[in-house]
């Protein structure tokens, strides 16, 4: 018989998330089935995620707003406004994947990528977001919304994806170094620290950035695809 650790650790690795989820032709959806070890049972848990809509805006400015204003992992001092966070949403749709994940219709969380420079030759780097309730954080929600969000930027083009994070050498009751450890579990590495660099709180913060290579960089590249471009094709 397995051990508990090892069925774990199977139910939670990204081939077992890849192998459950079912690809519908509207090309918005992705249902991923997760099998969770609970008190030595199996329980099925269904997870939907997809493209976010500017419908959802208010749902994902009230997950936001939390981390503005009870967390340093954004340095973001005042919550945006309903118009601000939906023209921000709508900037980002126009080109790149806005994603959220669901569970029987409830938003659990969002991630999505962006324009990493403005800049012509920075086009196959996008910078990657995400933000969870806070009722939902460490339930592997994350990992499977950024393996969705990976598998949509790979089809684009991109081909290294970065992250902005906060980081700390002391922990305290606004900042832990959740993110880079998630990041680093879904191989990200450690490419830069800017010492001090953020103020919140009256204490500073150091921020940090790490990338993850999702394809090979050909001398020939192509050009990046926008995701409404990959949506109409019919990602596989």
């Amino acid at each position: 018989m397995m051990k508990r650790k090892g069925l774990l650790a199977f139910f939670n690795n990204r081939e077992f998330d890849k192998w459950c989820y079912v690809y519908f032709d509207t090309g918005l959806l992705y249902r991923y089935t997760k099998l969770l070890i609970i008190f030595g049972g199996l329980v099925r848990m269904a997870i939907t995620i997809r493209l976010s809509s500017l419908d959802d805006a208010k749902a994902l400015l009230d997950i936001y707003r939390y981390y503005v204003e009870e967390t340093a992992i954004t340095f973001e001092y005042d919550v945006p406004t309903l118009e601000e966070f939906t023209a921000r949403m709508r900037t980002i749709m126009a080109f790149y994947p806005y994603l959220v994940a669901e569970e029987d219709g409830k938003i659990l969380g969002y991630a999505y990528a962006s324009k990493f420079h403005p800049r012509a030759a920075y086009a196959w780097s996008a910078e990657m977001t995400v933000y969870l309730d806070k009722a939902a954080r460490g339930k592997g929600v994350g990992r499977q919304i950024y393996g969705v969000l990976e598998d949509y930027l790979a089809q684009m083009g991109i081909l290294n994806v970065n992250a902005c994070i906060a980081s700390t050498d002391t922990e305290d009751a606004y900042l832990t170094n959740g993110s880079e450890k998630f990041h680093h579990a879904l191989g990200y590495q450690l490419v830069g620290k800017f010492h001090h660099s953020g103020y919140k709180f009256n204490r500073w913060y150091d921020m940090i950035w790490m990338e993850k290579m999702l394809g090979e960089h050909e001398k020939d590249v192509q050009p990046v695809k926008s995701i409404h471009e990959i949506i109409k094709k019919g990602v596989r």
